[in-house]
């Protein structure tokens, strides 16, 4: 029986927070762990490290970096600095700020509302949020105020922004005196799918603050707050803090992220994730019946399969999600690749795919 008929291959696409830690991450825990005593609440050498080598990486001297534990705290707290609580932030309907973290921002801020901007394929659309940007509703005291608008990126369709893409949204922003907030949990992704500078695709694009994701790309739970405009990061300590997210022992996140920007080790991670993904669409999309949803620039994939094709891969163990889709009678789901996706598993559902 051939390799990719092997049944003790897990197909697991369900979520790249599924997948595991990459040991090197692991062993610089571990190190951390037993390196004697440190500085507590990020007062420590990794901590300091770990914004060195974003200042470095980012190409931005002044950058300050603030490690926290999950990707709602890092978005919400990031916001939170952007808007006053009567604020308005502007996003996209299926942001996950406004979708997956529970009023979060809202809680962080004080109050600000999230007021959804459409477009195609998880992209906010530049002429709508110009066109909500322009209303009469500055300093009206019955109104939110225009405050903070949120990009996600790689966006919640698996789509990417490019560089140009970023700075019509942030140019429009600026413009109005709106902050730019960058939930980046697959910034990687999207770095490794454009293949441009980190700056590029952040601050030289107009981004005020990134939400840099970590944990969905190998770390175990470590994501850090990244500030391009310093101004904005004077409260964000005391409100990390405030808000239950001060960790004594910081160093044994900012160890995850140290490792994780060692030796490219980021990089190498999303390329492989997206690689796979790429893999997984190549064998899949040219069968009879199915159809993507969306293009498949980082490591997610909508997909519409067959009702023959999704009960043979359910009955082998395929693991992935449902996902609604827009046209009648189809059946859509979401499969994700992560950076230890193994070649093996892509090609025994592809193998069962193809005989179903």
């Amino acid at each position: 029986m051939p390799d990719t008929f092997r049944n003790d291959i897990e197909m697991n696409f369900r979520s790249d927070n599924e997948a595991g830690a990459h040991p090197a991450i692991i062993e610089a825990v571990a190190r951390a762990f037993t390196s004697g005593s440190a500085f507590s609440y990020g007062a420590d050498q990794w901590t300091e490290k770990v914004e060195h080598r974003l200042r470095e990486i980012f190409e931005k001297p002044d950058l300050r970096a603030f490690p926290v534990i999950t990707g709602t705290a890092s978005n919400a707290l990031a916001l939170s600095c952007c808007t006053p609580p009567w604020g308005a932030i502007y996003c996209h309907p299926v942001a996950h700020i406004a979708v997956d973290e529970a009023n979060a921002p809202m809680f962080y801020s004080g109050g600000a509302k999230l007021c959804p901007i459409d477009g195609p394929a998880g992209k906010i659309d530049p002429r709508k949020l110009a066109e909500a940007l322009a209303h009469p509703v500055y300093g009206n005291v019955h109104h939110p105020q225009p405050s903070a608008i949120s990009i996600t990126q790689a966006t919640e369709c698996g789509t990417v922004y490019a560089p140009e893409e970023i700075a019509a949204l942030t140019n429009s922003a600026h413009r109005h005196g709106l902050k730019v907030h960058m939930d980046g949990a697959r910034f990687t992704n999207a770095l490794s799918f454009v293949g441009c500078a980190p700056a590029e695709l952040s601050w030289k694009a107009g981004v005020d603050v990134l939400s840099f994701g970590a944990t969905k790309n190998g770390a175990m739970a470590a994501e850090a707050v990244i500030f391009f405009n310093s101004e904005l990061a004077r409260e964000f300590e005391f409100r990390r803090h405030r808000g239950g997210h001060l960790m004594s022992k910081m160093r044994l996140l900012s160890a995850q992220l140290d490792a994780y920007l060692t030796d490219g080790l980021w990089l190498a991670n999303a390329r492989h994730a997206n690689a796979m993904a790429r893999r997984l669409i190549a064998g899949l999309t040219p069968l009879k019946g199915t159809s993507l949803l969306y293009p498949v620039d980082a490591n997610e994939i909508f997909v519409v399969l067959p009702a023959h094709m999704h009960d043979a891969l359910q009955e082998a163990g395929a693991q992935y999600h449902p996902w609604p889709s827009d046209r009648p009678g189809e059946r859509a789901f979401r499969l994700v690749t992560a950076f230890d996706t193994d070649p093996a598993a892509i090609d025994r559902f592809l193998s069962i795919a193809k005989v179903a």
